[in-house]
């Protein structure tokens, strides 16, 4: 299963409402740090294709980012990479605490 961008609070609601784990992560298109994270997250999400993984481009869906702070309970970064499980978050990192190895501990 491959990385699949989210756009839509419907979409993510879906998500959040299903009983299994899957990382979420918040990309900004401008930031060189979200890049090199972004870049850990791809290479998780290639590495661990059993696992769900989604993300969104908050400059293109800033409502849909507020959302899921407002769902999650976790104050925004960005970047920002949450692992859900049963449709909670188990754990969250931000900026360049964000690595495949993390993310593989984590999930």
């Amino acid at each position: 299963m491959s990385k699949q961008l989210i756009e839509t609070e419907e979409q993510f609601d879906q998500l959040t409402n299903q009983d299994g784990t899957f990382v979420f992560f918040k990309h900004s298109l401008t930031c060189p740090i979200s890049q090199a994270a972004f870049q850990e997250f791809e290479a998780f999400a290639s590495a661990h294709e059993d696992v769900p993984t989604y993300f969104l481009q908050i400059q293109n869906t800033r409502e849909l980012s507020s959302y899921v702070t407002e769902k999650s309970g976790v104050k925004h970064e960005s970047p920002q990479a949450l692992v859900f499980s049963g449709g909670k978050v188990k754990w969250h990192a931000s900026h360049s605490s964000i690595t495949r190895e993390a993310l593989e501990h984590n999930v």
